[in-house]
């Protein structure tokens, strides 16, 4: 076993660096060979490969250790289900995007009653601003929930790497602006500036697609 750093692929073929270290031992189809054949070292096997990006992503979510681990768990138990008959090209990724949602689950049961600190309620004001409420249950909104992903995924194909990095790192991993400059060699002010310019893009695109904000 050897230490790397975490890259985390923001689309096919395309990598970004995060400063994050975490152990590597079986590589991606090895880990998912395992799943396939129903052993219990796949679940151990991802946790050694990417609990550290699952814990880092629940923990700026959570703001808490112990339920960030929880998240962690719930996250490997949930891939135990879902593969097979699932093989996603990218782990990794579809790991982070488990745990992220378990995160966010346990954030609003947490504060069904009022809106807690951390970043969560900083991340939704500042997508307010830009993307259409994520609340709504009716079949229409639903619709629409696939609509702005789709059409999300299409501006940050076409945004530069640099602004696409940010996008990822702030709203997909909930990172903290502090620590996204340090991660990308920039300043707090400037990350916040590309950011605010990103999501004023994202509307104009999406009110131009016709999806209600």
């Amino acid at each position: 076993m050897v230490n790397k750093k975490i890259f985390i692929p923001l689309q096919p073929n395309e990598k970004k660096f995060v400063i994050i270290n975490e152990v590597v031992s079986l590589d991606d189809e090895k880990i998912l060979d395992l799943f396939f054949k129903r052993d219990e070292a796949a679940i151990s096997a991802a946790k050694d490969k990417f609990g550290a990006r699952l814990f880092l992503t629940a923990k700026n979510i959570l703001d808490n250790r112990e339920d960030a681990e929880e998240c962690v768990n719930d996250s490997l138990f949930k891939a135990w289900q879902s593969i097979p008959p699932l093989r996603p090209a990218f782990p990794g990724a579809y790991l982070v995007k488990i745990a992220r949602n378990h995160a966010l689950n346990k954030w609003n049961a947490r504060n069904a009653a009022k809106r807690g600190g951390g970043e969560v309620p900083l991340l939704i004001n500042e997508l307010e601003e830009c993307v259409p409420s994520m609340h709504h249950a009716e079949p229409e909104r639903v619709f629409e929930r696939g609509q702005t992903t789709a059409a999300v995924n299409t501006f940050l194909i076409k945004a530069d790497k640099t602004a696409r990095a940010l996008f990822v790192l702030r709203y997909f991993h909930g990172e903290r602006v502090a620590d996204i400059a340090t991660h990308c060699g920039m300043s707090e002010s400037k990350v916040k500036s590309i950011l605010f310019r990103l999501r004023k893009k994202l509307r104009t695109q999406l009110e131009k697609e016709g999806i209600p904000l």
